[in-house]
């Protein structure tokens, strides 16, 4: 049996998966709980990646959570898309060869306009992977050091293209920061215990950990999400099988977590004030339940990707907000997209002093 949503009620459990909201049978405690929930977590800025974890781990400080990154609970990789995510260590390997392929089958054309070779890009992965092997850990300086001194041509977007392909083949993964420098290691020595389902298991393990984290949602946002083709998308939902259900969202076809068929639909009035690149807004290829197109260009500036930090009231995108942080307090500056009343004030306010305290600085607000 179908069952038919509203809009409204669609938003208030998509709230509920994406653990902004009490949920009726998970509460994640730990980083590695919070990953492994949404299987995935965009965090190409490292910056806002932490936030994202600490947003669903209250109480919990920016020091706690690269801790638990020290402790190797998540790590971040190149799995879907070519874009960097928090994965749960084991399922790195697999993740990348699931959803890898179509991006390495048209990394050619980028080496091409680089003027590297397959050649140059697998010699890099063998200079990396002999340079890490014992446990080594380098920074990015080092490891373009490292190109350079085995005869590679790091300049331009060269020495990113060739970092970047390295982690894709699943030879390094890119480790916690050291100050302010990414660093790198070896997948197999932060990984070494890796599962490897067979493709169908993960093609289901992918759509029910989706769902599971920002349903309800149709294949099409799956197979987006993925950078999978729809028909794998398709596949990887009934291979899933009773763990999801079907639902209407004002007469699209989607599917949910079973689970959360029974959880509350009444509208929300949370307030929260997530990082850019937030699986809030980029889990979707159709963000309209959360995002008025009209304010479409202010969240994502000339729409090149670059997410804007955003204040969410009610699952709907009311402003955006941008940081500063200093040595002695963050100063934020939030732009209103809807008119903010004084009590929306007071309550947003709140929120940004919650991320002042997970970076453990004084907060300074202007508006």
């Amino acid at each position: 049996m179908t069952v038919r949503l509203t809009g409204a009620e669609a938003l208030a459990l998509r709230m509920t998966s994406l653990l902004l909201r009490p949920h009726p049978v998970a509460r994640p405690e730990t980083v590695a709980g919070v990953v492994e929930w949404f299987g995935a977590m965009q965090a190409q800025d490292a910056a806002s990646g932490l936030w994202s974890l600490g947003v669903r781990l209250p109480g919990r400080t920016q020091d706690d959570v690269r801790a638990a990154l020290e402790r190797r609970e998540a790590l971040r990789t190149w799995p879907m898309r070519g874009t960097v995510h928090l994965v749960p260590p084991r399922d790195a390997r697999w993740m990348l060869a699931v959803t890898g392929v179509r991006v390495l089958a048209g990394a050619g054309t980028r080496r091409t306009q680089l003027g590297l070779t397959e050649t140059d890009a697998d010699r890099a992965a063998d200079v990396l992977g002999e340079a890490l092997a014992g446990g080594g850990r380098l920074t990015r300086a080092e490891c373009l050091a490292t190109l350079r001194a085995a005869g590679l041509d790091t300049t331009g977007q060269r020495g990113y293209h060739l970092l970047w392909y390295a982690s894709q083949r699943g030879v390094t993964c890119i480790a916690p920061h050291v100050g302010t420098e990414q660093t790198f290691a070896l997948l197999d020595e932060w990984a070494p215990d890796p599962h490897r389902p067979e493709r169908d298991e993960a093609l289901g393990l992918l759509a029910h950990r989706y769902v599971r984290g920002h349903g309800p949602v149709t294949r099409h946002d799956l197979a987006r999400w993925t950078g999978l083709t729809v028909t794998d998308a398709t596949r990887g939902i009934a291979t899933a099988g009773d763990a999801l259900a079907p639902v209407e969202v004002d007469g699209t076809p989607a599917v949910v977590d079973a689970a959360l068929l029974d959880a509350p639909r009444a509208p929300v009035d949370d307030v929260h004030t997530l990082p850019g690149f937030d699986e809030y807004l980029l889990g979707y290829r159709d963000r309209s339940l959360m995002l008025d197109p009209a304010h479409a260009n202010a969240v994502v500036p000339g729409n090149n990707g670059i997410f804007q930090a955003t204040v969410v009231r009610g699952g709907r995108t009311a402003g955006i907000w941008k940081r500063t942080v200093g040595k002695r307090a963050v100063t934020v500056t939030v732009q209103q997209l809807t008119p903010f009343d004084a009590p929306l004030r007071a309550r947003v306010e709140s929120a940004l002093a919650r991320y002042a305290d997970f970076l453990g600085l004084p907060l300074r607000l202007t508006w």
